[in-house]
């Protein structure tokens, strides 16, 4: 099952996606909450709620996707949990090593960007790097989760682009301000429910191509810390709720590791592709 949020008509809705179409929740006659996010936290104290969704949906009225205009998957999380240097790879060409305890910074919503919105080049830098990731969102109330029992947290999976301002990243030891410039964190352009991918989301191919071109591309399977033991750690020390978001690191690839650097540059376009989530497709704007 896919599910999209999206602007249409000037207001902010979730559906179903079937096909090229999607089926607004609001045309399923059914009690539902007015956001994506809303939706998972009713799924969890209503296990049936998303096989009755899917099965609606599927006689439901629907409208054309290329008629409305999509949103982040989420486009208001309570916590973006994001993960550094977690392919080993990756972390060989940064020249930082791997450590017994996963790299975790903040991203906040406002940095969040949808499948086909532009990215801009931000004014005071031309070092707006890319980043294919995994994004992770939370379907239920975790705490102190075991490993072997975190991924049943799992609501579902999707793209996500970890757009990087370098050099203000490097700014101090804390990465948080290169990774926050507004609309650099391209996530869609769809949510793709756990039961549809691998357990885990292992074992499926991840690139990032920029006009075209294959920048980085690796197997999900070279995480260091997988989905299940991010959960469980990241469980231990906060409580994450329905549609908070894990974003998983990126491979090795990246722009700044090239020699010469390879940075996004007005007129480019940015593409994320995970085997069986999707491609999210952005243009590089100034």
């Amino acid at each position: 099952m896919r599910l999209v949020s999206f602007k249409s008509h000037g207001e902010d809705s979730w559906g179903v996606v079937h096909a090229q179409e999607v089926a607004d929740y609001r045309a399923l006659e059914m009690a539902l909450p007015s956001t994506l996010q809303a939706f998972i936290a009713q799924c969890e104290t209503s296990p049936d709620l998303l096989s009755r969704v899917m099965t609606a949906s599927a006689s439901a009225k629907k409208i054309k996707l290329s008629e409305v205009s999509l949103l982040p998957c989420i486009p208001e999380p309570k916590k973006i949990l994001c993960l550094g240097v977690n392919y080993v790879d990756h972390a060989k060409e940064g020249g930082n090593t791997i450590a017994d305890y996963p790299v975790i910074f903040l991203r906040c919503p406002t940095s969040l960007l949808a499948h086909g919105a532009p990215m801009h080049v931000p004014r005071v830098s031309d070092k707006l790097d890319f980043e294919a990731e995994l994004a992770v969102v939370i379907g239920k109330t975790t705490r102190f989760v075991s490993k072997e029992d975190a991924l049943a947290s799992v609501f579902g999976y999707a793209c996500f682009n970890d757009g990087s301002v370098r050099d203000y990243q490097r700014k101090t030891s804390q990465w948080t301000i290169g990774k926050n410039f507004e609309g650099t964190g391209g996530f869609g352009p769809d949510l793709v429910t756990a039961d549809e991918l691998p357990v885990g989301c292992k074992g499926l191919r991840i690139q990032s191509r920029l006009n075209g071109q294959i920048m980085q591309d690796a197997n999900t399977d070279d995480m260091v810390f997988d989905v299940a033991t991010t959960i469980s750690l990241m469980s231990e020390c906060l409580t994450l709720l329905p549609g908070d978001v894990l974003v998983m690191g990126t491979p090795a690839g990246v722009g700044y590791a090239r020699t010469p650097p390879v940075f996004m540059k007005a007129g480019d376009t940015i593409e994320i592709d995970i085997e069986r989530v999707g491609v999210l497709s952005n243009p590089v704007l100034n």
